[in-house]
């Protein structure tokens, strides 16, 4: 096992990787079964990335992660670790793909090779499919949603999540060196430098993230009507996660861009508030 799985992990640790959050609350309101499976994919997810965002050496994150595709396949092949067998048994339950697990990691691969620097779109986008709409594609199957409403439901959901998480970010990115606001958005806006720090001083910095903020209420809305024909049993856990971002997305477009940025969280009696809601079918 790689130093990023702890070896006697025990099953009821993986709530607590996500105690405090958007996704807890989310999870919270679901039926035991599948929130303890939907944690065990939440904790698969923060392991892989805390490798991803660690301080090792590129070559340190290419092996662990290498490892960490050793260890999907033993699942698969039915010779789980001792550390995942909690995760192996919420794959079988739920048919769980292998390669939405790989894809997971294939999307860590990408933030631990280099420092990414305004990627053209449709690396932005493979790497959201990667590390947003593969989780959506895991999850869907845990709520229990038909295949074709499922995947498409992951494919926007997951994009418009993980592009208001790059623009909620942009300052902390920045800091260590990463800037994911696309090339073709910053060059429309006039931006032609990549160093994140400079990008962050532009003034036209609004413009650019203007640009990002629309795609990503694109997809809100793609998902919002996918949502709006499924049973509300099945969405009610996604339905949670994208009223939080979506009021975190109008909150960054109230407060604007010009630094310094405060950054924009949803308060726990908002948070409250949302999930209740949703917690009665």
């Amino acid at each position: 096992m790689n130093d990023a799985v702890p070896i006697e992990e025990k099953p009821s640790e993986a709530p607590n990787r996500a105690s405090g959050s958007s996704f807890y609350t989310a999870m919270r309101i679901l039926p035991r079964v599948q929130r303890d499976a939907m944690f065990e994919i939440y904790s698969f997810c923060r392991l892989v990335d805390d490798v991803a965002d660690s301080n090792a050496a590129p070559e340190e994150k290419k092996a662990q992660l290498a490892q960490w595709r050793k260890d999907i396949e033993a699942i698969y092949a039915g010779r789980p670790p001792t550390a995942l067998r909690a995760l192996a048994k919420t794959a079988q339950d739920f048919a769980l793909r292998r390669e939405d697990f790989l894809a997971v990691i294939d999307g860590m691969e990408m933030d631990a090779a280099a420092d990414i620097r305004a990627p053209d779109w449709a690396t932005l986008d493979l790497y959201c499919d990667r590390v947003a709409s593969a989780v959506g594609r895991l999850s869907v199957r845990v709520f229990g949603m038909n295949e074709i409403d499922g995947s498409a439901l992951a494919h926007h959901l997951g994009r418009a999540l993980q592009l208001t998480n790059i623009l909620r970010d942009i300052d902390e990115d920045a800091e260590i060196g990463r800037l994911y606001l696309p090339r073709e958005a910053l060059r429309n806006a006039g931006i032609i430098s990549t160093d994140p720090m400079t990008v962050l001083a532009n003034p036209m910095l609004g413009e650019a993230c203007n640009t990002v903020m629309e795609r990503a209420r694109e997809h809100f809305r793609e998902a919002d009507a996918i949502m709006s024909r499924n049973p509300r049993r099945v969405v009610r856990a996604p339905r949670i996660m994208e009223q939080v971002y979506r009021v975190m997305l109008d909150g960054m477009a109230a407060r604007g861009w010009v630094a310094p940025r405060t950054r924009i969280s949803v308060s726990p009696l908002r948070l409250s508030w949302i999930a209740v809601q949703y917690a009665i079918i």
